[in-house]
């Protein structure tokens, strides 16, 4: 169907074209306005020209001078930076886990502790689950305090950081429509 949109579309979009071209050129053309007149300056040898370019670049300007004579700068040193959050520093606060993975293959066994207000992502995995199964139990608090985070931190993880939700769907019955797998 589109192709035959194209097809009369190209047909009117083609239609009487050499003649519409032919009229479109012989209009006549707007003029172009006209350009405001500078004064030439008159033509100045090289050996001129050098020697007043000199003087000028060289020359002292008096007026510039007394100008600059006028003028005051006082500086002061910059406060020093605070530092950018980087890699844990070796004198950095830390605790043990207190969950790992079972076995070595993913990298993470080899991990020991880790800074305070941090979690390992099994840390992170465990406490949002605990929180997601008892609620009345595993309070932000009760987080915030077991794995030393701040409160307004643990609260803000567990609102919007939600574990997966595995839904298992009952089997086909009659009379209920399903979907075709292809």
């Amino acid at each position: 169907m589109s192709n035959m949109g194209a097809r009369v579309s190209r047909m009117f979009r083609n239609f009487n074209l050499e003649n519409r071209v032919i009229r479109e050129i012989s209009k006549e053309k707007p003029h172009v306005a006209p350009r405001h007149k500078t004064p030439v300056p008159p033509p100045v040898s090289s050996s001129d020209a050098a020697a007043g370019d000199s003087e000028v670049i060289h020359g002292k300007n008096e007026p510039l001078v007394s100008l600059l004579k006028t003028v005051w700068v006082q500086s002061e040193d910059p406060l020093p930076a605070e530092p950018v959050p980087g890699p844990p520093a070796v004198s950095e606060e830390r605790r043990p886990l207190k969950f790992s993975l079972p076995g070595t293959g993913h990298g993470l066994a080899d991990i020991t502790d880790v800074p305070k207000g941090r979690l390992s992502l099994v840390e992170a995995l465990r406490a949002l689950n605990s929180h997601k199964t008892q609620p009345a139990t595993w309070t932000a608090e009760r987080v915030a305090l077991e794995y030393c985070l701040a409160p307004a931190d643990t609260r803000a993880l567990l609102r919007f950081f939600i574990p997966f939700n595995v839904k298992i769907l009952p089997p086909h019955r009659d009379g209920q429509k399903q979907i075709k797998g292809s």
